[in-house]
């Protein structure tokens, strides 16, 4: 019996290690993703992101925030180690060695008269007579005597100095760290020791590994479910125009999961006739148009209604179940909206590029949604070529008020920008009828817009030109600026619940053939990341180059320093195409803001390449002679419909380009010359 209450006094200790070998580092991983998303950055300061609450630290608002699955579940497994802790502690007290030296306050190897006078005094402090305590009398009963009895009897004195116990030599017992209850069964022991070892050691670990792994499997490192890339990649298309990118959007798995009630049906009609121009409906068809819409899954009719309510600023009519539904929308809408970017410029020709035409649409759709700004607002009107979308997205700008400044010959987003603070602070004071707070938050935004700029090369390492098939390095700086100087910051947004960083995505496409060969996304918010990747790119390139360590460190140095000033570095590889002469477009797109981003014209030029390995030589004028070559005088052109978008070039700036080329035979040999151009960039 002594031996099982033993063994299940073990049980608290296994249990313990079994639970803390797993919440410890799940813990340290919880608290070092905490203190990374600390705020460290600033948001806007004007009325409408303050009254909206998202960036402010109330006692509910932290609660709420804390008060996940995960971080309940946490607490509760910490509350049960500590109170295993303690429960073991005060075992381990109760559990003491028998020891009559430490009990009568002796150092072994004493004398008996020191053990007796230990004794007598004691006894005098516990012992029955002298103290009516009945805990004094249990302790005396059996500690000080049992302790006195072994050390003045010559045989249990022997045995515990020799063996550590009064009886003598102990035998060796082994035990197994389980409860009482599953000791004390008799003649079933076995088949419960038996059930408790499958169902601890194998049944659970199994049934985690298999919920774990259902769960999982259905996503991918980007939390983002499988089911939906595969939706977005056969959904997605060439031609997709911006206005159509909302039906592939909408398709999401995770929006399908949504539950739809049938007391949303009222509030979603009440929605749908509020913003049924949204809607993209043929006015001619309406009743037909209307039926047709209807008739789709109820998911993603409620998921593209509940975006509407977003765009067009109507979710203050919502029913509070909706509200939930809401939330959820927009809180999906930033990854699933990246990921369906990444499927638009995923390489699909045979060449490896991507489509443009649909990557820019998902940027308009994240701007609009983020700003929330209806799509319509994007297109040009004749209050403004470019749309009224940048001027909504300022705080107490209207329709009414962005008329009332073009008739003071303000029609551009930039016009307004470019103005002095005195002439801005006139106009919207006097002309839109603002008030000075108005015109005061205002000018908070304005500071807050970035502006881009752009320095781009394209060239192939350690070699004069570009020939076909080369390995081509592209190398850009994106700089941002803002009038207030700050560089990682977010981005003015009231309407829209979340904290949402800015994103910028680096696209060097081909407008007239809708292809995109090279895209990356850039963010100004982590600069440390920013100079590691920066110093080790560089570092890279300069190595791989040839270069000093002296030349090397001063590239990183002066690296480090852009980094710090705001820039980022932008650098990926690319097979050269066809012989030919190329118009390019760099893009610099920004998923948040409005009328921010930058585009850069880049003109590479791709020879043919030459036999042997040899090269060209590049002469002061660019020109590249090359020997054993015959002209070719076929250029092919590929030509797409134009799409609506902030992007799209007007057609007088669309013209072919002719290349004029002439052979000359000298001595049986034929000489070619072609002019290679050097990279510009002309700002939009």
């Amino acid at each position: 019996m002594a031996a099982s209450e033993e063994n299940s006094a073990l049980f608290p200790i296994f249990i313990l290690t079994i639970m803390a070998i797993p919440l410890v580092p799940y813990t340290m991983v919880k608290l070092s993703r905490a203190v990374s998303k600390k705020q460290r950055s600033i948001h806007c300061q004007c009325l409408e992101c303050d009254r909206s609450g998202k960036y402010k630290r109330s006692l509910y608002k932290k609660i709420s925030n804390f008060s996940t699955w995960s971080n309940l579940t946490l607490v509760l497994l910490w509350v049960v180690v500590i109170f295993l802790i303690y429960y073991t502690k005060n075992m381990s007290r109760e559990t003491q060695v028998f020891d009559p030296f430490s009990i009568l306050g002796l150092e072994p190897g004493v004398s008996d008269s020191e053990i007796k006078k230990a004794y007598r005094k004691l006894s005098i402090q516990y012992h029955p007579d002298k103290n009516p305590d009945p805990e004094a009398n249990k302790y005396f009963v059996e500690s000080i005597s049992k302790a006195y009895q072994a050390l003045t009897d010559p045989v249990s004195r022997e045995n515990f100095e020799k063996y550590g116990h009064p009886d003598g030599r102990q035998g060796f017992q082994m035990g197994i760290a389980l409860p009482q209850f599953l000791l004390d069964i008799d003649g079933a022991s076995g088949g419960i020791l038996l059930l408790w070892i499958v169902g601890v050691c194998i049944l659970l670990p199994l049934v985690v590994a298999v919920i774990y792994l259902s769960r999982s499997s259905k996503y991918t490192g980007n939390y983002v479910m499988h089911q939906t890339l595969s939706a977005y990649y056969y959904l997605m298309k060439p031609s997709l125009a911006p206005s159509k990118v909302m039906e592939v959007f909408t398709k999401a798995a995770e929006y399908m999961e949504i539950p739809v009630r049938r007391t949303d049906d009222e509030p979603l009609q009440k929605l749908f006739m509020s913003v049924r121009s949204e809607l993209n409906l043929d006015l001619k068809n309406m009743k037909q148009e209307q039926a047709k819409f209807w008739k789709q899954h109820p998911a993603i009719v409620k998921t593209e209604l509940l975006i509407q309510a977003q765009l067009t600023r109507e979710s203050a009519v919502l029913s509070p179940a909706l509200q939930g539904d809401f939330r959820r929308v927009l809180e999906l809408a930033p990854r699933l909206l990246e990921e369906l970017l990444k499927m638009a410029v995923l390489p699909r020709t045979a060449q490896g590029h991507g489509w443009l035409r649909p990557a820019v649409g998902v940027v308009e759709l994240s701007q609009c949604i983020v700003q929330a700004v209806p799509l319509s607002a994007r297109k040009p009107s004749g209050v403004s070529s470019e749309g009224i979308s940048p001027f909504l997205q300022l705080p107490h700008f209207s329709d009414a008020v962005v008329k009332k400044i073009a008739r003071k010959k303000v029609k551009s987003f930039q016009e307004l920008q470019e103005m002095g603070l005195e002439d801005r602070s006139e106009l919207l004071t006097q002309v839109a009828g603002l008030s000075a707070t108005d015109v005061e938050d205002i000018e908070k935004v304005l500071e807050m817009m970035p502006s881009l700029t752009m320095d781009i090369t394209c060239e192939t390492e350690g070699e004069e030109g570009i020939q076909e098939g080369d390995i081509v390095t592209l190398q850009a700086w994106v700089t941002l600026k803002r009038p207030n100087g700050l560089i990682g910051a977010l981005p003015h947004a009231p309407y829209f619940p979340f904290h949402k960083e800015e994103n910028y995505w680096v696209l060097l496409a081909d407008s007239v053939s809708n292809n995109v060969w090279f895209s990356q996304k850039v963010s100004f918010m982590d600069e440390g990341g920013a100079i590691t990747a920066a110093s080790k790119t560089i570092s890279e390139t300069m190595e791989g180059s040839g270069a000093g360590v002296k030349e090397t460190n001063d590239a990183v140095r002066e690296a480090i320093e852009k980094v710090k000033g705001g820039s980022r570095l932008v650098m990926g590889k690319l097979q050269a195409p066809s012989e030919g002469t190329y118009n390019l477009t760099c893009f610099c797109l920004c998923d948040t803001w409005i009328g921010c981003d930058k585009k850069t014209s880049l003109k590479v030029k791709v020879l043919k390449r030459t036999r042997a390995g040899t090269r060209g030589l590049v002469s002061d004028e660019g020109a590249i002679a090359e020997e054993g070559m015959e002209e070719e005088d076929e250029i092919e052109e590929e030509e797409y419909d134009d799409y609506e978008s902030e992007y799209s070039e007007d057609e007088d700036d669309k013209k072919d380009v002719d290349e004029k080329r002439g052979s000359k035979k000298a001595n049986g040999t034929v000489k070619k010359e072609s002019s290679s151009e050097e990279s510009g960039s002309e700002e939009e």
